[in-house]
């Protein structure tokens, strides 16, 4: 495999989202210039049914790396998301079952696969399971394990002094994440590995078990978080289960991504989209000069939707947006509903918009039910996440 060293591609690689790079940016720019192919991989625990905003930065740059011909490993903690991973939370993560599990990872490689492409054949991209080697390792494996880790270093995890502090629990189980996790870079006999800032811990653990296990050096890749810069808050936490999904409908992306608070506009720009630098230093000089934050945040809602649906459902969105919201067609707030099932009839009884499923056809046949300011001609219709439902001028529930 024929590998690009441009310079230009090197340095986005190594600078665009990135925070630190361990042991350090030097070490990571040799190995790309060397025209060594490395294998690189983003792991991903599946504690939700949705891949989000935050998540894609990490596959963005795969992406990058993947384009100068690198061998890329997308890796599914379905194993390490059964023991829950500590890191930046001040509480034990409940424990997922293996239905759990099952569930949540359903649709990951369709929506990771709207930025990185597997079914490229020249230089294919892995979608592996952690379960593969976890699974079979002995209790004597884990012990061997634990043998390279001090309590002493355990304890150097800002969330356990915290909570030691706190006098709240610390489970002897989550100890065992970061060696999980760690032995995954051995399994894979991995180059680099890239993660969020919260994963540093569980990456450098991976980098001291490859180098006692195969005399093997790491880089570690931490990339940043999607934050509000003022008050330091997560846009996108799928503990807390915000932010906007992969999965979600082109109208809810746009929709969420106005909601963004203004200052968090440039971030997500860089850290979210294909724009290119020059193309951002120049919005960043708009916002200076006073432009409407407004403005570029229906660009930046463009450009989402664009990314993970397609150019012509992000005009079609702007559209929709223009026409409910800031023209307020419908109100900012609307009473949200996760129905049993998609029909129309069964929606409109079930969030009490109309009385029964003889009155929701009534209403339907005589043309007063409208799903994102269309009028509905079936009473066949399938309503999908993101989708407004009306009836008359009062009206509205929002689907989930």
């Amino acid at each position: 495999m024929k590998i690009n060293t441009d310079p230009k591609l090197i340095e986005e690689v190594l600078t665009r989202s990135i925070d630190t790079i361990y042991p350090t940016k030097a070490d990571f720019k040799k190995k790309l210039e060397s025209g060594e192919q490395l294998t690189i991989y983003v792991g991903i625990d599946p504690t939700a049914t949705y891949v989000h905003l935050g998540h894609a930065t990490n596959y963005i740059i795969l992406k990058r790396l993947h384009d100068l011909g690198h061998k890329i490993i997308v890796l599914v903690g379905d194993f390490t998301a059964k023991i829950g991973d500590p890191s930046d939370k001040d509480a034990a993560r409940k424990r997922l079952t293996d239905e759990d599990v099952k569930t949540n990872v359903k649709t990951f490689k369709d929506q990771i696969g709207k930025v990185l492409n597997f079914e490229d054949k020249k230089n294919p991209i892995e979608f592996r399971f952690n379960s593969e080697w976890l699974a079979k390792l002995t209790f004597e494996d884990v012990v061997d394990l634990a043998s390279n880790f001090t309590v002493q270093r355990m304890l150097e995890r800002d969330n356990f002094e915290k909570r030691i502090k706190d006098q709240k629990p610390l489970y002897v189980h989550e100890f065992f994440y970061p060696l999980m996790q760690g032995y995954d870079s051995v399994a894979m006999d991995v180059d680099v590995e890239l993660g969020g800032t919260d994963q540093t811990f569980n990456m450098l653990a991976g980098r001291t078990l490859l180098k006692n296990y195969k005399n093997k050096e790491k880089i570690v890749v931490t990339t940043t978080l999607l934050e509000n810069p003022v008050t330091g808050e997560k846009l996108m936490s799928k503990s807390l289960g915000t932010g906007i999904g992969l999965d979600e409908s082109p109208n809810e992306m746009f929709g969420k991504t106005m909601r963004m608070p203004d200052e968090a506009i440039v971030q997500v720009f860089i850290d979210c989209t294909y724009k290119t630098m020059e193309e951002i230093d120049e919005m960043k000089k708009q916002l200076e000069s006073g432009t409407n934050p407004r403005d570029l945040k229906v660009a930046l809602a463009k450009e989402i939707v664009k990314t993970y649906h397609s150019e012509e459902e992000a005009e079609k969105a702007e559209e929709y947006f223009i026409n409910t919201f800031k023209n307020k067609e419908i109100p900012d707030e609307i009473p949200e509903l996760k129905p049993t099932t998609n029909n129309i009839v069964d929606v409109l009884v079930e969030s009490k918009i109309c009385k029964s499923k003889s009155e929701a056809r009534q209403m339907i046949e005589q043309g007063g039910v409208k799903v994102n300011d269309e009028k509905v001609e079936s009473i066949e219709l399938e309503v999908q996440s993101g989708d407004v439902v009306q009836k008359g001028k009062r009206f509205f529930v929002k689907i989930k």
